[in-house]
């Protein structure tokens, strides 16, 4: 169903059992997947790709023109994956080059007010709670819960399944599995519930994470020695090899740890 009161282009492209209320607004060159609801007031803008059953609330504004001086006009691109919901007045921006772009899910659920800057990417089945803000170029795992009123500084890094408590701060990387809170950011432990109940990790695989943030965040020595500590005390393991490649990635620069890497 699509209102005579819904402003949509005609160059748009519109996929099946497709609901668009009215005032709500769509762009030329976008793509509304099959399933997909947009709510009153609700703005799906150019460049834009929505999956199968993508529900966008009222008020949310869904590729918007990047907030960064680098971009100066050229077509740009924002990818919503299958299944994703996106609440009340979210602002998700395009990227700012013709190459990449933003993009969100699968079965993501993005609460009201957040706004997720370009070029950011949010893997499969995270939740973004109310009012947080996404800066550019971030990567957020999949799985991962940001509370509300987070805040993720550009280019910082969230890996899977993390729980990152409200109104912190973040300004680096955050390595799988594990809680963050308070601001500066502290280790809280492991998110073991998450890992077992809605991830499937048996409790030997969540003891083997326990077991690696020991050794990083519960003694007192550098990144680098913790993990060839974690190396020596940890058999090889899923849960191990994303922890220590993630690591090793972010050049063992991970928030919440005191120690100089040259200590």
């Amino acid at each position: 169903m699509i209102s005579p009161l819904a402003h949509v282009d005609p160059a748009a492209k519109i996929g099946s059992d497709v609901t668009i209320h009215p005032f709500a607004f769509v762009d030329a060159d976008t793509v509304i997947g099959d399933g997909c609801e947009i709510m009153p007031y609700a703005s799906v803008i150019h460049g834009t790709t929505l999956g199968r059953n993508v529900r966008v609330y009222q008020g949310a504004i869904v590729g918007a023109d990047p907030q960064d001086f680098r971009w100066k006009g050229e077509p740009t691109y924002c990818r919503i994956g299958d299944n994703t919901v996106i609440r009340e007045h979210v602002i998700i921006n395009r990227g700012i080059h013709s190459e990449g772009g933003t993009a969100i899910g699968p079965g993501c659920f993005i609460m009201a007010n957040s706004r997720i800057g370009h070029d950011t990417e949010i893997v499969g089945r995270a939740v973004i709670g109310n009012n947080v803000s996404i800066a550019g170029r971030v990567r957020i795992g999949e799985g991962t819960i940001l509370s509300s009123a987070v805040v993720v500084h550009e280019k910082s890094r969230i890996g899977k399944f993390v729980l990152v408590k409200g109104g912190s701060r973040l300004s680096g990387n955050v390595p799988p599995f594990v809680i963050m809170a308070h601001n500066p950011v502290t280790y809280y432990g492991v998110n073991s519930i998450v890992m077992q109940k809605h991830a499937g990790f048996s409790a030997d695989e969540v003891e083997d994470a326990a077991k690696a943030y020991r050794h990083l965040y519960q003694s007192t020595t550098s990144v680098f020695n913790a993990m060839q500590r974690i190396e020596a005390d940890i058999e090889p393991s899923r849960v191990r090899d994303e922890i220590m490649n993630f690591i090793r990635q972010c050049d063992m620069r991970i928030l919440g740890h005191q120690i100089d890497l040259d200590d």
